[in-house]
């Protein structure tokens, strides 16, 4: 059994263009999906959250109506609740790349508010795109990828082909004109080849040892690649 890291954001807000904290964490589809495709292929999850703190489920990913009904909303709760890893998490400071067979950063508007400016996780991010060991992010998990500055100042990531949650899914979500700041926007500054699908429909970019996906729809599919990587 090999062991997979799961980077996860350690806040429960995102702060908006006003100033005001706009409660968030992680997307709980965009964790269980993955999380138990892992676990039924054998692997073992350890979870990373910066300083170690247990992760926040954003609320708003539990509701029926972002889980295609009430009963596929209790199961996902159902699921988190049961993903013991989620409450022993490991200092991101303090992780051995060297430990995993692989990498995934699941979203949630969180990342937007640390991992998108947090040099470990920008580190670990570089040396795991460079170790060739199977890396995937999805919807605003690449976030995270703004933080992996190499040291000329150019982005690991630049020109790599990349998916991850797009201006339309933002302002369809109606939170586009109260961000500081878009993903898509960002990630494009940085040099990334920004790859886009139709809004909340699975899509999923494969670019090397480098797997994302656009948004909750495509975290299952994207757990998929990545165990096609690890076989």
């Amino acid at each position: 059994m090999s062991k997979i890291l799961f980077v996860i954001t350690g806040v429960d807000h995102w702060t908006l263009a006003d100033g005001t904290r706009h409660p968030s964490g992680f997307w709980a589809e965009e964790a269980v999906a993955p999380y138990e495709a892992f676990e039924a292929a054998g692997h073992e999850v350890v979870v990373a959250t910066p300083g170690g703190v247990v992760p926040t489920v954003d609320k708003g990913s539990l509701a029926p109506e972002v889980n295609g009904g009430q009963e596929a909303a209790d199961r996902v709760a159902h699921a988190l609740a049961s993903m013991t890893a989620l409450q022993r998490p490991i200092k991101l400071a303090e992780v051995d790349l060297a430990d995993y067979a692989a990498v995934f950063y699941p979203g949630g508007h969180g990342p937007m508010e640390d991992l998108a400016v947090d040099a470990d996780s920008g580190r670990l991010l570089t040396l795991a795109l460079e170790s060739g060991k199977p890396l995937g992010v999805v919807c605003h998990g690449p976030a995270a990828l703004l933080a992996a500055t190499k040291e000329d100042g150019t982005n690991a990531f630049a020109g790599y082909r990349v998916s991850g949650f797009t201006n339309a899914e933002e302002t369809q979500a109606g939170l586009a004109d109260k961000a500081k700041w878009l993903l898509q926007d960002r990630l494009v500054e940085v040099g990334v080849d920004f790859q886009e699908g139709e809004p909340w429909a699975p899509k999923v970019v494969v670019d090397r040892n480098l797997v994302t996906g656009q948004n909750p729809a495509s975290s299952a599919p994207l757990a998929v690649e990545l165990l096609k990587k690890l076989a």
